[in-house]
């Protein structure tokens, strides 16, 4: 009976990741066609490109998911440094391509990819690795705290260079609510939260960018044909959207009013779409990926199974929850795409490849990780 209900949960949860890279690829075709088409020619452009990462993200899926559980463990590490080392050649000129000021890509020949994401599963993991090898030592803030601070900062250093803020603190706090889920001891926690707030807001005021950002957030009025233009036109198609939307493919906000419409603000185009209704299903989907993703963490048989399907399922909510904030003004813009739905190859094959280690971790027996 345990068996039939943790097989059930696993099948709801894979299903509702289906369900959201099928939505993605509908409203990356209805956002961007416009777009696409004055710029390359092609409305299928985006999409396109979008569907031969779900071909690949499979391909990744199926060789993680039949991949002895043992020696993902046993290649943690080593995943983790290349990732490091992958993510700092974005910063090297000539191999980094910049785009929108952002050193986050490294171009070869017709294809870029995004070395950061490889770099966010691989911590994801490594942590999980280091609080299952130190699950003894965790009380102990020299053998066992600050080995998994070192590893966060090294990890921020290098994603904050980029610079990508939005992405360096939603990790932060996912390692976080793992350390606290390993039973740290909450003096470290505190004093360590204490410490990263106030750098955390020097690093705002020290980039005027970010505290534009932060004063656009609070009145976008204030620019509105210039900082504030865009959470102003996403605000407009989401109140366009009424109760059920003007349709799929009928946004107005897609023909060159919202910036970046198929990838940071795509709940926007799904809200003006599909209305209040539709967007309040979407959000229900992920709470829904929340609650079944946790459901298997607690089912896992070890340590590190139980931190890798945690964090990915905690990172994965908590960037939703940041896109939709975002979108919808409650926030101040990240640059965080909405998981599995907005448009980026590199997002969602990392994402897919993650999703096999998960199914991975549930259904491996216990003897077969610790081998």
């Amino acid at each position: 009976m345990i068996e039939n209900k943790k097989h059930t949960g696993l099948t709801v949860f894979v299903a509702l990741i289906i369900i959201f890279v099928f939505i993605g690829l509908v409203f990356i075709y209805s956002s961007s066609s416009v777009y696409a088409g004055e710029r390359f020619g092609l409305g299928h452009y985006f999409v396109k490109k979008q569907l031969m990462g779900c071909v690949l993200g499979a391909v990744g899926l199926l060789s993680f998911r039949f991949l002895p559980l043992h020696f993902i463990k046993k290649c943690t590490p080593l995943a983790f440094y290349a990732s490091l080392i992958l993510t700092g050649l974005t910063l090297v000129p000539k191999i980094g391509q910049s785009i929108h000021g952002s050193h986050r890509w490294i171009k070869l020949g017709g294809f870029s990819f995004q070395p950061s994401e490889m770099l966010k599963i691989a911590f994801l993991l490594y942590f999980a690795y280091l609080l299952d090898k130190k699950q003894y030592r965790l009380s102990s803030l020299i053998y066992g705290y600050l080995p998994l601070l070192c590893v966060l900062g090294v990890t921020s250093a290098i994603l904050l260079k980029q610079p990508d803020f939005g992405q360096t603190v939603t990790l932060c706090i996912t390692a976080f609510m793992l350390l606290f889920l390993a039973d740290c001891n909450p003096k470290h926690l505190a004093a360590t939260a204490g410490t990263l707030v106030p750098i955390g807001l020097i690093l705002v005021v020290l980039k005027p960018y970010r505290l534009k950002r932060i004063l656009t957030f609070l009145n976008p009025w204030a620019d509105p044909r210039g900082a504030g233009f865009q959470i102003i036109q996403s605000l407009i198609a989401i109140g366009s959207g009424n109760l059920t939307g003007v349709g799929i493919a009928h946004s107005k906000q897609k023909f060159f009013y919202l910036p970046m419409q198929h990838t940071d603000f795509i709940f926007s185009i799904i809200a003006e779409e599909t209305g209040f209704m539709g967007s309040t299903v979407l959000v229900g989907l992920y709470v829904a990926f929340l609650y079944y993703g946790l459901r298997l963490a607690q089912q896992c048989k070890t340590n590190f199974t139980f931190y890798v399907v945690a964090g990915f399922v905690l990172l994965t909510s908590l960037q939703a929850f940041v896109n939709i904030s975002v979108a919808t003004g409650l926030m101040p813009t990240k640059g965080l795409g909405l998981p599995f739905i907005s448009y980026g190859v590199s997002a969602l094959l990392s994402n897919l490849c993650m999703l096999g280690i998960v199914i991975n971790c549930v259904t491996t027996p216990k003897e077969s990780i610790d081998l």
